[in-house]
């Protein structure tokens, strides 16, 4: 783990972001994502850094790994549960720690902070190899199923 990196992605990595974000949909949901569509979705949080903020996973200066962070209130812990998002790993560097380290930087910031209260992440039901990683890390499904409505 030690030979990646974890930084704060800058709009100069826009285009990376991007790519991956297309890759993973493809990947996971089998989705062909509209690219135009998807770089304004990943300027957005660049635009407007209240929305959140995306982590990239460095090796050698390359970027590995890319995840989004978005913060959620929640009003029962008086505190910010930070969702994971958007996470993509290239498919050489998987199962060589990279979710991991991203997932223990952002641990140790909420653990840094009484106002952050856990994380939280959502995982396509059929993806287990992902489900197999997060619990590995100590995540936890036993607590809420997701529902949702998408506008077509």
């Amino acid at each position: 783990m030690n030979s990646f990196l974890i930084r704060e992605a800058s709009v100069s990595d826009l285009d990376t972001i991007a790519d991956f974000q297309l890759r993973m949909a493809q990947e996971t949901e089998n989705l062909q994502l509209v690219e135009e569509i998807v770089r304004k979705g990943v300027s957005e949080i660049f635009r407007n850094p209240l929305r959140g903020y995306y982590l990239v996973a460095e090796k050698n200066g390359e970027p590995a790994g890319v995840m989004l962070v978005l913060s959620e209130w929640s009003d029962w812990r008086n505190g910010e549960i930070l969702w994971i998002h958007s996470l993509y790993v290239l498919p050489q560097y998987r199962k060589q720690g990279v979710f991991k380290i991203l997932y223990h930087h952002l641990g140790e910031k909420v653990n840094g902070s009484d106002n952050y209260k856990g994380i939280r992440l959502y995982v396509e039901k059929n993806n287990v190899i992902a489900q197999k990683t997060y619990h590995a890390v100590g995540m936890s499904d036993q607590h809420y199923d997701l529902f949702e409505w998408m506008k077509s």
